[in-house]
Order: structure tokens, then C-alpha cells, then sequence
């Protein structure tokens, strides 16, 4: 299905019935996706004195509570109340959800840390190189090489890539308000609290930005090629700094 949509004064055909989902799925169970050294995700059925709400179990229906953190067990986006000691709920801040967005594609740089470690950097020379000055809302970053079975990659103790604050200080700079990222987050796995990428795209606590995203733990599949998309961005109405989400590409026609 062929749509042509006005986006601030521009008009984009949009095919509608390829959408590119880019979120993780989230699973019960020993062996998923993690991160930050959480326990597995639990779906259990209720149990009421001697009834199993399971139909296994001889029940009329299932009827599951699901124990999950956003931050650790798949897709998620965040607010600045990711940051912040106020209730910032990510789930009520966006009042539309479609975005003009651009894919791309890097593979992260060596850098030796103080600690002596040697760290992998999406860097802000990177991004410079790879994209203009161009205003764009949404920028979602697949990291390479891409890799497969993300699905239940386990990040804790991994020291995973991560983006430098002066990276998303110049995306907060071009006027990117959503960014989207495969890797566990921004900041880097141990760095003493500082969350220096976070600080530098919020701009906290200078300021309390109430307009922009971070997306984490997407996965960018080989065949989206890089480039202009619309990005549908849905975002579990959770009263929280961080919330499931299922961010979706559309292709943009000429």
C-alpha cells in the first residue's frame, strides 16, 4: 500500500506494506537477551489457591504475570527521567509518532581507556563523515559488523561499543531529536555513573528536554540499506523513564 504523506511542508510517498521492524522480541527464560546482569524475564501464570491460570494446567484460559526491565530485557526507549530524580514517563511524552529518519551504518573504532582497556567508540569524526548538517528527527545507528543471534546475546561484563558525548552532543546540535542504537546504551557498560552521552544528547541537567529519545537494543537487519526512511516509534505507555517499544521502518519512494 502506496501513502503520500506532508511532513513539515514536504510530501513523501511511503510504502506502507513492507514495514521493517526493528525491535527485539522479549522472552521468558534462561538464554534470551540481557543486559546490565538482571535476572531472565519471567512469565508465570497466576495462582489462586489450587488453580493454575495456565490451559495446561486445565484452565478455561492463560493468564500471565510478566516481570520485566525495560532496560535490560530488550527494545526500550528513554526519556530524560532516565537521568532525572523527577518522574519523567517516557510512555505519555510523544504527541505524534511518525519521524523522518536515517539509517546508518559504522563500525566502531579502538580506543585505549584510562582503565586500560580497549574500548570500541562510534565517534563524533564518524558521524561528521557520514552525515551532513541536514536536519533529520529520528537517526538509527546499526553498528558493525552486524551480527547475528542478537536475539539472545547476553552484553553483561562485555564491554559493548558505545557512543563518544561529543557524538551526541553535535547529533543534539543538528536537531536529531530520536536516536536509535543496537547496542545495550549510549554510555559506556562501567563508567562510574558519569553517562556522559546520555548527559551530552539530554543536555541535563542544564536542561530538562522533554522532546528527545534514546532507543536501545534495536537490531537493523542486513537487508535495510542505509539511508532516508519514516520511522514509526511506539512506545509502551508506561509511567516510567524507560518503556518496551517497537520502532518500524517504512521506505520512503521517490
Amino acid at each position: 500500500m502506496i501513502a503520500e504523506i506532508e511532513h513539515h511542508g514536504r510530501k513523501f510517498r511511503v510504502d506502507l506494506a513492507r514495514p521493517v521492524d526493528l525491535s527485539l522480541p522479549l522472552q521468558a527464560g534462561e538464554g534470551r537477551l540481557r543486559a546490565w546482569y538482571v535476572d531472565p524475564v519471567r512469565m508465570e501464570p497466576v495462582v489462586a489457591g489450587d488453580r493454575t491460570y495456565a490451559v495446561s494446567a486445565g484452565a478455561p484460559l492463560n493468564f500471565r504475570t510478566v516481570v520485566v526491565n525495560p532496560h535490560g530485557h530488550g527494545t526500550h526507549t528513554e526519556s530524560v527521567g532516565h537521568l532525572d530524580a523527577a518522574v519523567t514517563p517516557v510512555g505519555g511524552m510523544l504527541d505524534r509518532y511518525f519521524f523522518t529518519a536515517e539509517v546508518i551504518s559504522l563500525r566502531p573504532e579502538q580506543r585505549r581507556a584510562p582503565d586500560g582497556r580497549t574500548d570500541l567508540l562510534i565517534t563524533l569524526e564518524q558521524l561528521r563523515h557520514t552525515l551532513d548538517e541536514r536536519p533529520r528527527e529520528a537517526l538509527v545507528l546499526r553498528t558493525l559488523p552486524n551480527a547475528s543471534g542478537k536475539e539472545a546475546r547476553d552484553w553483561c561484563g562485555s564491554n559493548p561499543p558505545y557512543l563518544q558525548s561529543t557524538a551526541t552532543a553535535w547529533l543534539r546540535s543538528i536537531g536529531v531529536k530520536h536516536l536509535l542504537v543496537d547496542l545495550p546504551s549510549v554510555d559506556r557498560e562501567e563508567d562510574g555513573g558519569v553517562l556522559a552521552a546520555h548527559h551530552a544528547f539530554w543536555d541535563f541537567p542544564a536542561t530538562v528536554d522533554t522532546a528527545r529519545t534514546i532507543t536501545e537494543l534495536i537490531h537493523v537487519p542486513d537487508s535495510v540499506p542505509d539511508g532516508r526512511y519514516l520511522l514509526e516509534l511506539q512506545v509502551a505507555h508506561w509511567i516510567n523513564d524507560a518503556a518496551p517499544s517497537r520502532p518500524v521502518l517504512y521506505a520512503l519512494l521517490p
